[in-house]
Parts: structure tokens; sequence; C-alpha cells
């Protein structure tokens, strides 16, 4: 029923809009003013979509949003879904294989994390360039249907190297000082521990955060070109020297916005 699910509801949002859009954004918490960017906009909430899951996270709107940046076709989504939330992980990325059905051939994946790297600082834009799944858990479990994916994906490159080199150019040609480092999937909803904080750091983890990682598996596994920016709202536990709160990271992910949308939009623009 999965594969049939996502043409009911691929169906459904071509009924509501005649956009095609090729380039898929996933908003991470404070960082849907994105959308405020894109013209021609069409809003589809997530609720009137058949088999869609709808987000209860504060700093997620819970759309599917249409429309143009720099005169090409794109699709956000105004808001993610999170294991946390009780949420299968198929459906956390269900979303994603929507946009697949759409027509969506590369997408932009954006998170709110905290750093590890102590050469981090808050408000810093980090390009992933590999991560760690310390969630136990893999959207790809179960049995296997040939026409979305093969059985066993490659993850070699998880996130495309050609897309990270377009988005370190105009970072460049922007003056925007964009980080790279490896990303950690921890499930949440909790923050991490000191003594976690610190393992992730020998594995090599550069920032920890509660998303991108399952989506980044599926859309690989859909044949879809990744690349994937966060947004370090906070240091990392044992790190920072405050307690962590959910109000501090959308603060500071909504000061950093703007460094973020100029970012997307400019790079798009290029695409």
């Amino acid at each position: 029923m999965f594969y049939e699910n996502i043409v009911e509801s691929s169906q459904f949002i071509r009924s509501k809009t005649s956009q095609t859009p090729k380039i898929g954004i996933v908003l991470g918490s404070g960082l849907g003013g994105l959308v405020d960017i894109m013209e021609n906009k069409e809003i589809i909430p997530y609720s009137d979509i058949p088999h869609f899951p709808i987000s209860h996270v504060e700093g997620h709107a819970g759309n599917l949003v249409f429309g143009k940046i720099g005169g090409q076709n794109v699709v956000a989504m105004q808001g993610r879904f999170h294991y946390y939330e009780g949420f299968t992980m198929k459906e956390v990325t269900y979303p994603v294989y929507v946009m697949k059905q759409l027509g969506v051939e590369s997408i932009i994946i954006t998170n709110a994390c905290g750093g590890i790297n102590k050469d981090f600082k808050p408000g810093d834009l980090m390009l992933i360039t590999d991560y760690i799944n310390f969630s136990a858990n893999n959207s790809l479990i179960g049995i296997n249907d040939e026409r979305l994916g093969p059985r066993f994906p490659d993850m070699t490159e998880a996130y495309n190297k050609e897309l990270m080199t377009k988005a370190e150019n105009v970072a460049s040609d922007l003056g925007i000082d964009c980080k790279h480092g490896v990303y950690n999937f921890y499930p949440g909803p909790c923050f991490e521990s000191a003594a976690e904080i610190r393992a992730f750091a020998i594995l090599g983890a550069d920032a920890v955060g509660m998303s991108t990682v399952p989506e980044t598996i599926a859309a690989n596994y859909l044949g879809m070109k990744v690349l994937g920016i966060s947004c370090v709202t906070n240091m990392a536990t044992g790190i920072a020297k405050e307690k962590h709160s959910h109000e501090e990271v959308l603060k500071t992910a909504n000061q950093a916005g703007e460094n973020l949308c100029n970012l997307v939009k400019e790079l798009i623009i290029r695409w």
C-alpha cells in the first residue's frame, strides 16, 4: 500500500497545482521563512494531503509550498516530521517519496543543529559532508519495493559533491563563511548528554541534530541528489556553558535564516 499511497498523494497535489518542480527543499526549525522569497506561491496544508503526517513541533508551519525562486520551479516543506514525535521512519520520510513522484530530482535538506566542533559558533552554516546514524533505525527497513529503489542502496556520496561545490562557490561570492562537517543524527527529543557529545566527537561528528538523516537516506535510495545545510543554533551539551531550550534554538535559527535564505536563493538561481 505504501507505493499506492504515494501515488494517491501525488495525484491529489497535481489536482491543486500545475507547477512541476525539479528542486525540493526541506526546511528545519525556525527556517521556514525561506518561503517568503518564493514567487507565484501555491500553498497546500499537509492536513489536506491524503496520507501525509502532520507535524506538531513549534517552528514548523506544516505546509507544502510550490513556487519559483530565480525562475526555477521549487517545492518546499515548510515544516518536517521527526522520529521523536512518534512517527515511523516511513512516515518521517514520506514527503520525500511524494516529491520524487512529482518529478523532483534534487533536494536541499536544512536543519537547526548543535555544534560539536569547537571551531563552530552559533549562527554558523555548515555544509554536511557525511552523516552518522545514531538512531538504531533506518527508513528503508521492511520489504523493498523495486519500483522505488534498490534493496541495498549505496551511501558513498550521500551528499552530492557537485552540489556541495556549487554551494561553496555561492557562499564565497556572498561572503558567507560556510563550515563543513559530519552531522550526527540523534533521535531525541531530549537534548544529548555531555557524555554522548564526547562520544560523538570521538566518532568524528561536527554537529548533532534530530532530523535530516532519514530524509537523506530515502532521497539517495530514490536516486535524488542531496545537499545538506545545517544552521548551528547552539553549541552542544558540555561545550555550551548554558542549558538548552527550544526557544533559543528557534531564536538563533531565525537570526541566521537570512544567510541561509540568501545562500539557497542564489544557489537555485545558478542551478
